[in-house]
C-alpha cells in the first residue's frame, strides 16, 4: 500500500522575507489637458496610499515664428515668459483646487523639451515614481511627434506608471 505525500507549507526565511516598496516622491508632468487631469487623480491617490509628496511640472516649450526677409525662425521670449507666467498661476490653481491638503504638492515651470525637462526634474527632485498619461497618438501623428510618454518610460531612472485614456475615462 502506497503512503500518501502531505505537503508542508514552509515559512519564509528570513532571507526571502518581503520587501516594501518606498515612494517617497511621485512626479506627474501635467499640460492641462483632460488625460492630466485625469492622472491627478490616480496621483493623488497614489501619494495618499505611499504617504508622499507629489510634484507637478509643465514644460513650456520654445516658441518658434518663421521669420519674414530670410532671417529663419524667431523666438519671441516675452511669448514663452507669458506662457510661463501662466503655466505657474494654472499649476497653483490645480493644487488649490483639486489637491487641497490631501497630500503634499508643490508645481514647478520648465522650459524646453517635455521628456528631457521631465527626466531632468525627476533627477533633480529624487523622484521614486513617475506618472505620466498617454495622449493615445497612432500611426502618422505618433511617428511625426513621437511620444513624450514613450520617451520617459525609456529614459527614466525611476519607475514609470503609464496610464491610456481607456483607463483615465
Amino acid at each position: 500500500m502506497a503512503k500518501k505525500k502531505t505537503s508542508r507549507i514552509q515559512k519564509p526565511s528570513a532571507s526571502r522575507q518581503r520587501h516594501k516598496v518606498s515612494v517617497n516622491h511621485i512626479l506627474l508632468p501635467f499640460d492641462f489637458s483632460i488625460h492630466s487631469k485625469n492622472a491627478l487623480r490616480y496621483a493623488v491617490l497614489m501619494a495618499k496610499e505611499f504617504d508622499a509628496s507629489l510634484h507637478l511640472v509643465y514644460v513650456v516649450e520654445p516658441t518658434l515664428y518663421p521669420a519674414d526677409l530670410g532671417f529663419g525662425q524667431v523666438v519671441l521670449p516675452e511669448v514663452e515668459d507669458e506662457l510661463v507666467d501662466e503655466g505657474e498661476r494654472k499649476l497653483q490653481s490645480v493644487i488649490e483646487d483639486h489637491i487641497g491638503r490631501e497630500v503634499d504638492a508643490t508645481a514647478v515651470v520648465r522650459r524646453g523639451k517635455p521628456h528631457q525637462e521631465i527626466l531632468l526634474e525627476a533627477e533633480k527632485r529624487k523622484i521614486d515614481l513617475i506618472i505620466v498619461p498617454t495622449h493615445g497618438h497612432t500611426g502618422v501623428e505618433h511617428m511625426l511627434f513621437g511620444s513624450t510618454a514613450e520617451r520617459i518610460v525609456r529614459n527614466a531612472k525611476c519607475p514609470v506608471m503609464t496610464l491610456r485614456p481607456e483607463v483615465l475615462a
